[in-house]
């Protein structure tokens, strides 16, 4: 029962980012820029971001607790397979993706939309949606592997 129990909090955490990453980029973006103007768009994204940055802080604390709970029950790093190994590695780059996202170019857009340079915001933008890009992909690889890695 506790590993079934880490289990569904470790997949409801990286469905949360994971999927939120493709809400994000594939339809809230998308949309924002359909129908809204910079003026507009911009703080409605920083808002938006600002939420789910937050949720996602908390997902990856749920993530490193769940997933490491489901080692320490398996007997340690030494007894679990090799994707388990390649499913860390890859979450910890996204770890970092995200705290570069949180820390650098968030912070920046958040600063352009308050002093309403729409141009220098938009540009924050982009770099924060090439690097979700970038985690989205990590984060489907992730899943990727957590379902067929264990048959190879």
């Amino acid at each position: 029962m506790p590993h079934a129990l880490l289990l569904l909090l470790h997949l409801l955490a990286a469905a949360f980012w994971v999927g939120g990453m493709a809400v994000m980029h594939f339809a809230v973006r998308p949309s924002a820029v359909a129908v809204l103007e910079p003026p507009l768009r911009l703080p409605l994204m920083a808002q938006a971001l600002s939420r789910f940055l937050a949720g996602v802080a908390v997902a990856i604390a749920v993530l490193l607790a769940s997933g490491f709970g489901m080692v320490w029950l398996a007997g340690g790093f030494a007894r679990v397979h090799w994707s388990v190994h390649a499913m860390l590695g890859i979450g910890l780059l996204m770890m970092g993706l995200y705290l570069h996202i949180r820390f650098a170019p968030y912070p920046r857009l958040v600063r352009a939309v308050a002093a309403r340079e729409w141009p220098v915001a938009a540009a924050q933008l982009n770099t924060i949606r090439r690097l979700v890009e970038v985690n989205l992909a990590l984060g489907v690889g992730v899943f990727a592997l957590a379902i067929v890695g264990r048959v190879l």
